[in-house]
């Protein structure tokens, strides 16, 4: 049980001898009870927000009522003291050997320290990805692949279970065109001259997938309308775009458990199920749209579609479900297979790219339809990677056609470059990825900072043992004030690990080891000037040993983060 974890426990056993002994009504509320570091670190090591959440219902002044809770808190060994500031906060000073203790339990827990129960075994299906299948990924499609991979797994750390899902895209008219674009290289293969006309895939990826049609159907589909040869064609096609995505995906470590095609949701009759479900509610109608602002009644013929209710659910507009030609629209489509998603999860996340920002509402609202509101739905919307070089933006790939490919990204920085960059800032905010930079040795690349501190760490070890120094056990009493400030940072992991998870965003884990390993690099800079505080003592193995544990419980939670984040924590630096 981790520091903070102990404490809320402390604070209720706090809350539950004041109804005892009559000072508060029973049955409160305290959900919104919460336990954390106070943001001015002179006020003390922790503090809470009980009295100021719990006075009002319980019918009492929040400054009396904290001054008793402290009083309780006060007899607890492991505080040194306690104060009650302004309206009612209260704020907790611990003992050293408190934050001594915490390093012992960093160490002993290792891999597990800030892993959390909050999942409760709940089912999570987190949906990320799913480009369409037209060709290799490309450094759009990264970002949002990383923040889902990095999401999923910082939620199985808190307890969940999790379903990493992609979403073939294999029924639209991409794929129709993907098809076409398969049969001139097929015809290519066969020793045609082609030209690739506007509208079609150009891309040299597409070379390999003609090249293996040609060689087993032969000149069958030479000269043969599009009709004879489509569907197979489309079908070969995807399957041959889908194992590129899959090896483009591992690059990056990044493995899904489920892939579910968009055709064979239609093929299965889902979206038909989805409106009778929803007419029965009376939550889709045949009715006719408003006629879209700007436009003329000559301009505009109005007709009757199937209308998703979604007004009734905070959208704009009731939402049509099929076009008049009777095909499914691509919310029609969507609203069916969130519903099957809907029906083995406790929870969904879909991992959008921002462009798709305009359809949240609509597909929020189905959800909140199709689940009586019992499912929790995010979306999170993931902002474009504009490639640099020096500055300067990057040309674009001619085996892809029109775009960097990730796997050429990968092969030139490495994977976890890559993947580390990708979450250095909030996803839904505008990056940069300049090649010169994430790969710079400097203090302003969060790459090389975090990994730099792990490598520090590894090479004071590896000193140590050259030293013939030996640490089986440390007397960890010999930490100074300053020395504990770094535990006291590094116990905040679980604490971080858990927001991050509630509020569904994986940069915070990024965000905290950049904080983390600047407080260590501080530290250790200061023996620069002043020898008796380097870490490594040969003349006092004691207080070595101490600083080895200091320093190899940091590595710890590096280690951890870095694990959530898909990154491997560097040994050592060239």
């Amino acid at each position: 049980m981790t520091l903070y974890v102990r404490f809320a426990a402390h604070l209720d056993a706090a809350l539950d001898a004041l109804v005892a002994a009559g000072d508060l009504p029973a049955g409160l509320e305290r959900r919104a009870v919460t336990v954390e570091p106070p943001r001015d670190t002179s006020h003390g090591d922790l503090a809470t927000n009980a009295a100021m959440v719990l006075a009002k219902p319980a019918g009492t002044n929040p400054r009396a009522l904290a001054e008793k809770i402290a009083a309780e808190l006060e007899k607890l060994d492991a505080v040194a003291a306690v104060s009650v500031a302004g309206p009612g906060f209260i704020n907790l000073t611990l003992t050293d050997d408190t934050w001594r203790g915490e390093l012992d339990e960093i160490l002993k827990s290792e891999g597990d320290y800030g892993r959390s129960t909050i999942g409760a075994g709940t089912t999570v299906n987190v949906e990320y990805v799913s480009a369409n299948p037209t060709g290799p990924m490309h450094m759009g499609h990264c970002r949002g692949a990383v923040v889902g991979d990095a999401l999923a797994s910082l939620l199985e750390y808190v307890g969940h279970k999790v379903v990493r899902e992609y979403y073939v895209n294999d029924a639209g008219g991409q794929v129709d065109v993907l098809a076409r674009s398969a049969h001139l290289r097929y015809r290519e293969a066969l020793g045609e001259t082609i030209e690739i006309p506007e509208g079609l895939y150009p891309g040299e990826y597409l070379k390999p997938v003609g090249e293996k049609l040609a060689a087993e159907h032969k000149d069958a589909f030479v000269g043969k309308p599009e009709a004879e040869w489509l569907a197979l064609f489309r079908k070969e096609a995807v399957a041959s775009m889908l194992v590129m995505i899959k090896a483009d995906l591992a690059l990056l470590g990044i493995h899904h458990d489920l892939f579910s095609s968009e055709a064979e949701l239609q093929a299965a009759g889902k979206p038909e199920a989805a409106e009778a479900w929803l007419r029965e509610r009376d939550l889709v109608y045949d009715g006719v749209l408003e006629a879209p602002k700007g436009e003329t009644p000559e301009d505009w013929e109005p007709v009757e579609l199937p209308l998703f209710r979604s007004t009734q659910f905070g959208d704009d507009q009731d939402r049509p479900i099929k076009k008049s030609n009777g095909s499914w629209t691509y919310f029609g489509a969507d609203l069916a297979y969130h519903f099957q998603k809907a029906q083995a999860a406790d929870q969904l996340i879909d991992i959008w790219g921002a462009d798709h920002a305009g359809t949240v509402k609509r597909i929020v609202a189905a959800v909140q339809a199709l689940t009586g509101g019992k499912t929790r739905f995010d979306v999170k919307l993931v902002q474009m990677v504009r490639l640099l070089r020096a500055g300067e933006p990057v040309k674009m790939s001619k085996r892809s056609g029109n775009f960097v490919t990730l796997a050429d990204v990968v092969n030139e920085v490495g994977k976890d470059v890559v993947r580390f960059t990708m979450l250095t800032r909030k996803a839904d905010a505008q990056m940069d990825f300049d090649f010169a930079k994430v790969v710079e040795a400097s203090k302003d690349n969060p790459v090389f900072y975090v990994n730099y501190a792990h490598a520090r760490i590894a090479s004071l070890h590896r000193r140590a043992a050259e030293a013939g120094i030996e640490c089986p056990s440390a007397d960890l009493s010999l930490l100074d004030t300053d020395e504990l400030a770094l535990v006291k940072l590094a116990a905040q992991f679980p604490r971080v690990v858990e927001g991050a998870a509630l509020a569904r965003e994986p940069h915070r884990i990024a965000f905290y080891l950049y904080d983390l390993s600047a407080a260590l690099h501080a530290l250790w800079n200061v023996g620069n000037d002043r020898p008796e505080r380097r870490f490594l003592q040969p003349d006092q193995p004691g207080l070595t040993c101490a600083r080895l544990f200091l320093a190899r419980g940091v590595g710890q939670i590096i280690r951890n983060g870095l694990g959530l984040m898909g990154v491997e924590a560097v040994q050592e630096m060239h």
